[in-house]
């Protein structure tokens, strides 16, 4: 069994400045309880399934699956699929992913960083801003059922 212990961020978007094109990812969700997600990134196709988030740790099981079953797959995921660019960002020994959400999530971007431990220290780049990683709007899952383009509706 693999551990997710991982802590989200909103970033200040005016002090991140991607040093490449990122990576696009398309995402989506069959089940929230657990969470089943399907996910395709580049030519490779994921399906993950995550326990019930308790503080900022997880279960966390991902298997690869052909290409074509993820599509097939991301059809019958509802409401809306995620899509997003992904930059991942070495900084002071610690890997940051920063997500650039694109369609219905245009706007928001989150920055996310894996923790060996709950209580594990690490360092901040500059371009850090609020913490969200207790906000469940946040959550991946959540933006496909509630997009940030309805958040100020």
């Amino acid at each position: 069994m693999a551990k997710e212990i991982e802590r989200k961020f909103l970033i200040h978007k005016e002090l991140f400045k991607p040093k490449d094109e990122g990576e696009l990812i398309a995402q989506g969700y069959l089940s929230d309880d657990p969470t089943i997600r399907v996910r395709i990134k580049k030519d490779r196709g994921f399906l993950t399934i995550k326990s019930k988030t308790i503080g900022i740790s997880r279960n966390e099981y991902e298997y690869e699956i052909p290409k074509n079953d993820a599509e097939e797959l991301l059809k019958i995921c509802e409401p809306s699929i995620i899509v997003k660019r992904r930059y991942i960002i070495e900084e002071k020994n610690f890997c940051w992913e920063v997500d650039i959400f694109e369609g219905d999530n245009e706007g928001l971007i989150i920055a996310e960083i894996e923790l060996k431990s709950e209580e594990e220290e690490f360092y901040k780049p500059n371009w850090i801003a609020e913490e969200v990683s207790f906000d469940e709007k946040y959550f991946n899952s959540n933006l496909s059922k509630n997009p940030f383009k309805n958040w100020g509706k």
